[in-house]
């Protein structure tokens, strides 16, 4: 091969220099810049999206009734003249939340379902930890049955419970109150001192099993190996419950405290179908009743002041036992 047939490389102007390699031309600064903002603007409200259903829904189903409610709280009717001209609606202010606190029967049912709920609560509860403990027992025979036995009382719908607890509670055919006559005890669960009673215990019967799954649940996203350890430092039955198990379960007790604190200030179908058997039980026993008995009178800013009220009275009370809650727990 001779000299003039290898190829050379392209030599500059300088002689023995290389041309240097090209770079490529450099994009500008604010190129890509619009198509990444809309990209992250579009990843930024694709979740808005998705929430809009469902807050459409719960604005409809709950934000504007409250609204209404409270709207409807702040007017009243006036009729003039003889009253045989069409009533007007007129600007109240506060006046009805002046008159239901000044209604002597709608601040003691308040005060009874408050004084019902701090006895009741607590023991359903309770009561309800008891039983899934003894459930996530490994000990425990026939758990499924007993799991199922604890829960269908939830599962019957709340009128027929109360029907059936009516039953029971009847003077002329009680056969709890017979029973209990044969051993010299008279009670009359339909008297005025017992109706609290009363009620209490169905609401214990019918929720009891639904605050114990709840309960059981969290026991059972329990880690195993805490429990492990624990029992191999020997510390097994009551004790491992505790000082591992209840203290883990504390975020599902303090939930189904709340849940039952709203769910006893609603009270209303267990003394409604108890007043089948108890006649002397009043209309206005809740605060509910005596907001149902402004509707049917065709007060409705009344029943809508009276729905307010009980309203605050729901949040004041989840409110305060949650700030306590924490409290607590920052102090330990």
């Amino acid at each position: 091969m001779s000299p003039s047939s290898v190829v050379t490389p392209a030599r500059s102007k300088r002689t023995g220099d290389a041309p240097k390699p090209s770079r490529p031309k450099a994009s500008r600064p604010g190129a890509a810049g619009p198509a990444r903002r809309r990209r992250t603007d579009g990843r930024r409200w694709a979740p808005l999206g998705f929430l809009t259903p469902f807050g459409t829904l719960f604005a409809i189903t709950f934000v504007a009734p409250i609204c209404y409610a409270l709207y409807e709280s702040l007017y009243k009717l006036r009729r003039s003249g003889l009253g045989l001209a069409p009533p007007s609606e007129v600007f109240a202010g506060l006046s009805n939340y002046t008159d239901a606190l000044a209604d002597h029967a709608f601040t003691a049912s308040i005060v009874r379902v408050v004084l019902i709920g701090l006895v009741q609560v607590p023991l359903m509860l309770v009561l309800a930890l008891v039983l899934a403990l003894l459930l996530d027992a490994r000990r425990t025979p026939a758990k499924r049955f007993f799991r199922l036995a604890f829960f269908l009382p939830y599962a019957i719908p709340g009128v027929i419970g109360g029907l059936m607890w009516s039953f029971l509670y009847q003077p002329d055919v009680s056969p709890i109150a017979d029973a209990l006559g044969r051993i010299g005890l008279h009670v009359d669960f339909t008297s005025d001192g017992m109706l609290p009673w009363s009620v209490g215990n169905m609401l214990t019967w019918g929720w009891t099993g639904y605050n114990m799954i709840v309960i059981h649940s969290a026991l059972k996203a329990i880690p195993g190996e805490y429990t492990e350890a624990a029992e191999l430092d020997g510390c097994t039955g009551w004790r491992l419950a505790w000082h591992i198990k209840i203290p883990m379960v504390r975020p599902a007790l303090v939930m189904t405290t709340v849940f039952s604190i709203i769910g006893m200030a609603q009270l209303y179908n267990e003394p409604v179908i108890m007043k089948a058997v108890a006649p002397n039980l009043p209309g206005d026993w809740t605060p509910i009743m005596a907001a149902q008995n402004e509707v049917a009178a065709n007060n409705y800013h009344a029943a809508a002041t009276r729905s307010v009220i009980l309203a605050l009275v729901i949040f004041a009370l989840s409110f305060g036992f949650m700030r306590f809650v924490n409290k607590r727990g920052g102090a330990q």
